[in-house]
């Protein structure tokens, strides 16, 4: 069979090996869907964290289901499938507390361990969530919207609270649709205005402001000087990760979804003053996943204008480049199997 592996930074290889054989509580799993995320980016690119080479990427992942033995989910071949790519121990102090996104042993599929970028790949058979009648697109963008699910249940915003989302990529695209459907107001900051457009227009933020032209006053003005109760972080910029308090106000939490390689600096006085409840937020749960599942569903997601490219993965590696550029267009583009 064929898969995809980056050898190294800026080295993708299209190369053959056996089928796998699933071992006892196990599937054999047919890829249909491999969904481009940053992690996928920021590992060819050479600066993902918790990374080594070579690694064959993919956590975003729609499949089907060719071989299962018996399983709680009650699936059987031909079944359409929801992957949770985080696969935890089920015994460390994490997992018994129901945390397993946090699992101190935690493997996550194309970043600790091999991904799904491969015809077939067996995983455990409770990592697997019937997808029912979701599309096989639906299916590969459930990962990327449950991290933003897992971010705004962790910061537990209610309707009508006024919430700032620091960046317009995928993730932050996902809670923002998220937080709609809540019934936040949203601000959302970007220096991309064509992304910013995107979030206005097809999702619905109550306000779309570019970082560009002096983003503090334009909360400040929003909110009438009171700041955003919540803020989220969903770039991984360092700069934006550090100033993202400034939008919060006084009382107020601020979560990190995005992940930098390096540390952090923050003036004491400022967060304290503000009794900041500063939180990260990493990787979802199953709950997590249900709820998109059920968004999904219900039709509240424009996945026809959040998949902006795809190819087939005998295409993938010469168009993998143009996928770094957001002059390209490219919000979340996919690769077929």
């Amino acid at each position: 069979m064929n898969y995809i592996v980056c050898q190294e930074p800026g080295d993708f290889q299209l190369k053959q090996k056996d089928q796998p054989v699933a071992s006892v509580g196990e599937a054999l799993l047919k890829i249909h869907r491999v969904g481009i995320c940053g992690t996928d980016l920021h590992a060819y690119a050479g600066n993902q964290a918790f990374f080594s080479y070579p690694r064959i990427l993919g956590h975003e992942l729609s499949a089907e289901v060719l071989e299962i033995g018996d399983n709680e989910q009650g699936l059987s071949a031909g079944d359409s499938v929801i992957i949770m790519p985080y696969l935890s121990c089920g015994e460390c102090i994490a997992c018994r507390n129901g945390k397993t996104n946090c699992c101190t042993n935690i493997r996550v599929l194309g970043v600790h361990t091999d991904g799904g970028m491969q015809e077939t790949i067996t995983l455990p058979t409770n990592v697997l969530m019937p997808a029912g009648k979701l599309s096989h697109d639906e299916i590969a963008i459930v990962e990327p919207l449950a991290i933003g699910a897992h971010a705004l249940r962790r910061a537990d915003v209610k309707a009508g609270e006024t919430i700032v989302i620091v960046g317009c990529g995928p993730i932050g695209i996902g809670m923002m649709a998220l937080a709609k459907i809540v019934g936040c107001n949203i601000i959302a900051l970007d220096t991309n205005q064509q992304r910013l457009d995107f979030v206005r227009d097809e999702i619905g933020v109550d306000h779309a402001v570019n970082v560009l032209e002096d983003p503090l006053s334009a909360v400040m003005e929003i909110t009438n000087g009171d700041l955003a109760t919540a803020v989220f972080d969903a770039t991984g910029s360092k700069r934006a990760l550090e100033s993202g308090v400034d939008y919060m106000s006084h009382g107020g939490r601020y979560v990190l979804v995005g992940l930098s390689k390096g540390d952090l600096t923050f003036a004491h006085p400022k967060i304290h003053a503000k009794e900041t409840t500063l939180m990260c937020s990493r990787n979802a749960t199953f709950d997590d996943f249900r709820w998109v599942k059920e968004t999904l569903e219900g039709g509240r997601f424009p996945t026809d204008k959040f998949i902006t490219h795809s190819v087939p993965y005998t295409e993938m590696i010469e168009n993998f480049d143009s996928w770094l550029k957001p002059e390209t267009g490219v919000i979340k583009a996919v690769v077929k199997f």
